[in-house]
């Protein structure tokens, strides 16, 4: 059993989140210049690096997002020219939302963005400590996972 008394321990999800969010807001506001938010380009990174085209429900849950939260973040991207809606197989109700020419220049800028701010964190990390701390959070991301898909 952990000694949660550690400091260790006791900080370490607090560290992750936390790192999580400075990460995303270096992101956020080295694109603030080209007029995206986390609201825009998160999305375009999520529908971009998808198998295949994503659905508005497959998009809400991947970000954490309800249904109409959706619909009007989608409206705005549609609007700025950044995605379309397209039926699938001939159903009408069906849409896949799939990012249009204007939208995959907007994830390149986004994805070198991100390079840059990956680069820069990670600077000067040996590649052992760097590969070592990938697969701790693989680790525990499985286990975390693991536990939400069975709640006992």
């Amino acid at each position: 059993m952990p000694d949660t008394t550690d400091p260790v321990h006791a900080r370490f999800g607090a560290l992750v989140s936390h790192t999580a969010r400075i990460w995303r807001r270096a992101v956020n506001q080295r694109l603030q210049p080209y007029g995206l938010t986390e609201a825009t380009w998160l999305p375009l990174l999520r529908l971009a690096r998808a198998d295949r085209p994503m659905r508005q429900k497959d998009l809400a849950a991947s970000l954490g997002l309800d249904g109409s939260s959706v619909v009007r973040l989608l409206d705005a991207l549609e609007s700025a020219g950044l995605v379309e809606r397209r039926e699938e197989d001939g159903d009408r109700r069906a849409k896949a939302i799939v990012l249009t020419p204007r939208g995959q220049s907007t994830v390149a800028q986004v994805e070198q963005v991100a390079a840059q701010v990956r680069d820069q964190a990670l600077d000067g990390l040996p590649e052992r400590d760097l590969r070592r701390a990938f697969e701790l959070l693989e680790h525990i991301g499985r286990r975390l996972d693991a536990d939400a898909a069975d709640p006992e």
